[in-house]
């Protein structure tokens, strides 16, 4: 989702953000595995917040700014995804989910402080408003990363309760990967849209002390 406007300093800032809540995000996954046993990200150079280490420049960079540039009504942008052996994991299956969820709930927490930090902080101009476009985006990124869709991080939860023959069938889409979250995303837009803004702006609300329309 994309909150600023589309100047060259906007979209400067928004790429600034994007860095850093996704280095965050994958840094959070490889952190999360390495803790439950899982030795693959360490060994792969991904337990690092060095963002080299887990920015695509093509998916992180190149396209967000040629979706803004172009007018696209969404605008999304991926990091690398850090491996992980969901075999090597302690507990199974919930412990690939656990891994998998700490992606956005590292989003969420960014979301958080500097929310709070906005609410007490007696601040104004381009410093609020680079704060409130990271909160907004944060939250973003844990919503839709939420959502129960291969390969979304939230279809991990939902991996970890369905029956064996569902999750033979998220196992098959899930190698479609990035492909097919821009098919989810551009099919259920108009679902997708409403739905996360709404949903942003009702956590923004309440961490804001105040409602906040998008």
């Amino acid at each position: 989702m994309h909150y600023m406007d589309n100047t060259v300093i906007g979209i400067a800032l928004y790429i600034v953000i994007v860095v850093i809540a996704l280095t965050i995000h994958e840094f959070s996954h490889a952190w999360a595995g390495h803790l439950l046993g899982d030795v693959t990200a360490k060994q792969e150079g991904r337990l690092t917040l060095n963002p080299a280490a887990h920015i695509d420049p093509l998916t992180t960079l190149v396209m967000p700014i040629a979706l803004i540039f172009f007018g696209s009504p969404v605008v999304f942008g991926a990091a690398k995804p850090v491996p992980f052996n969901p075999y090597a994991v302690r507990y199974g299956r919930w412990g690939a989910a656990l891994v998998a969820v700490a992606g956005p709930f590292s989003n969420l927490i960014m979301a958080t402080f500097v929310g709070l930090y906005l609410r007490l902080a007696p601040i104004s101009g381009v410093y609020e408003k680079f704060l409130l476009e990271f909160m907004l985006i944060n939250l973003a990124f844990f919503i839709f990363n939420m959502i129960p869709f291969p390969p979304l991080d939230g279809s991990r939860v939902l991996y970890a309760v369905v029956p064996g023959s569902v999750r033979d069938v998220m196992d098959q889409m899930e190698r479609y990967g990035l492909l097919l979250v821009f098919a989810f995303i551009f099919i259920a837009f108009s679902f997708l849209s409403p739905f996360i803004s709404s949903a942003v702006s009702s956590i923004a609300s309440f961490i804001l002390g105040h409602q906040i329309m998008l």
